[in-house]
């Protein structure tokens, strides 16, 4: 590991946590491009496992890829500070808001410009989706496998479920076939015993415990800040939905509405504990996790666990954008931005595909004069 390898990560995520809008999805297909296509750091399959091996684990998907590509590039430092510097633009620009939220009881009107963000963010989704889709199929079972899971992401089906029972019915075919002895997963845990103060140690330990049992998109974990702040009176519902709106037009990870939030219970005390406490358990589990899934490719066995997880990955990427589609696709100025961003997404792959995201926002403020 070097210096410059260290600036390197750290250039790249900070880029990554300024202009990344759209979600864990787009922030992965925009890694996909910067690692993957431009720089060569990993190989599609490595970049493809590291996938699978995130969703596998709680908390957000594409901080954790951060911080997954910071320890492969540089060790153990890079895994801080990619993941530092993905998070960190976020939080700054969410504490912004969550201060002008506090002071003046609303956000500022910004409609027009992430008008044309979501349009735009759907053509760089599908340009990752088609290189990685074609790595990770290799066999007709796994193209089967696929479809299931994509059908049954879009009627609704928990990702988790999903995405572990892809894995283990691959696992114990393997195993069949081999011979070999299957593990047994560990059962979920799930979230109980909201706290009902707002005492520094108590916001701490709440979203300690979010980040490291959630599972799934921003929604979920919304949904759990309901269940444990709203429902007990530390937070109201309108400065819920607020914080939801927050996450959505920032860049960098939807999971640092938290610092908005913690900043509405209890000021810059809350922000702090709120932001470390829901992203420390992803540190922990990747620097746990990493070294396992070269192990894991390596293995004859969990190579298969790994193949199925990875298609159930990229199909529920491609659910993702199907549904943020019918969301944000919904007259012909966004069909137009869909199709001119999908242009230069798949025609000009060398472009920055922040290029894509500003071009989209800028089309986006212009066409609502029309």
């Amino acid at each position: 590991m070097s210096k410059s390898n260290l600036r390197e990560v750290a250039g790249v995520f900070l880029k990554l946590g300024i202009t990344g809008f759209g979600g864990p999805a787009a922030h992965i297909a925009m890694m996909r491009t910067e690692i993957v296509a431009k720089r060569q750091w990993l190989t599609e399959q490595h970049f493809l496992d590291l996938i699978g091996a995130t969703n596998l684990i709680p908390g957000p998907n594409s901080t954790e890829m951060a911080i997954h590509i910071g320890h492969e590039r540089a060790g153990w430092k890079g895994l801080i500070i990619a993941g530092l510097c993905f998070i960190l633009p976020a939080v700054f620009i969410t504490s912004i808001f969550a201060w002008l939220y506090k002071e003046y009881g609303q956000l500022p009107e910004n409609q027009p410009f992430v008008y044309g963000i979501k349009p735009a963010i759907i053509a760089i989704i599908l340009g990752a989706i088609f290189p990685l889709a074609r790595k990770s199929i290799k066999t007709i079972p796994l193209a089967i496998t696929g479809a299931i899971v994509l059908i049954l992401s879009l009627l609704g089906v928990n990702e988790i479920y999903l995405l572990f029972g892809a894995g283990f019915f691959f696992l114990i075919l393997n195993s069949a076939q081999n011979k070999a002895k299957v593990l047994v997963p560990l059962p979920l845990l799930s979230i109980s015993g909201a706290v009902s103060s707002a005492s520094a140690f108590n916001l701490f330990f709440i979203f300690l415990k979010i980040g490291a049992i959630l599972y799934g998109s921003g929604y979920v974990l919304f949904a759990f800040l309901d269940t444990e702040l709203v429902s007990t009176g530390l937070l109201s519902r309108q400065q819920l939905i607020d914080a939801i709106a927050v996450g959505q037009f920032t860049p960098g990870p939807v999971f640092s509405a938290v610092t908005f939030v913690g900043y509405q219970i209890s000021g810059w005390q809350g922000a702090i504990v709120a932001t470390i406490g829901i992203f420390l358990p992803s540190f922990a589990f990747v620097a746990m996790l990493n070294p396992l899934v070269r192990k894991m490719r390596n293995s004859n066995l969990f190579s298969a666990f790994l193949d199925a997880v990875n298609v159930a990955s990229i199909a529920i990427i491609a659910a993702i954008c199907f549904e943020m589609g019918k969301i944000s696709i919904t007259d012909w100025r966004t069909i137009l931005i869909a199709v001119i961003s999908a242009i230069f997404t798949f025609g000009f792959r060398r472009i920055n595909s922040a290029f894509i995201v500003l071009g989209g926002s800028l089309l986006g403020y212009l066409l609502t004069f029309l």
